[in-house]
């Protein structure tokens, strides 16, 4: 799915990172354990979560995440914005709860990776 097609189905807005919004994600994960997230063996996948600070960044960096959708309406903050640049890493936000933006991105075809 294209960065452009998840910014219209989870009313997001990118806040850092390409902005090469025609870029294919194949997968999605959506979790607030970090180190359920450092277990993934998969590349270009979108991180769904509600967590918003430093190591949420540090974690998509170890574990090659591409993308992080934050959830719940939370925002990224200044420090994690320069830390998601400098990584490359795609940082978004939307206002829908992670159950309701993963709902919407796999019924529009982002598929799980497991």
């Amino acid at each position: 799915m294209k960065i452009s097609e998840i910014l219209k189905y989870a009313e997001a807005k990118v806040v850092s990172g390409n902005t090469d919004f025609e870029r294919d994600l194949d997968k999605a994960f959506s979790s607030d354990l970090m180190s359920d997230v450092l277990t993934l063996d998969e590349d270009n996948i979108l991180l769904i979560t509600g967590l918003s600070n430093l190591q949420l960044i540090r974690t998509a960096e170890m574990a090659d995440i591409q993308a992080v959708l934050l959830a719940r309406g939370k925002q990224a903050t200044p420090d994690m914005v320069e830390l998601a640049n400098e990584n490359g890493l795609i940082l978004m936000e939307t206002p829908y709860s992670i159950y309701k933006a993963s709902g919407i991105l796999y019924k529009n075809g982002l598929r799980e990776v497991y």
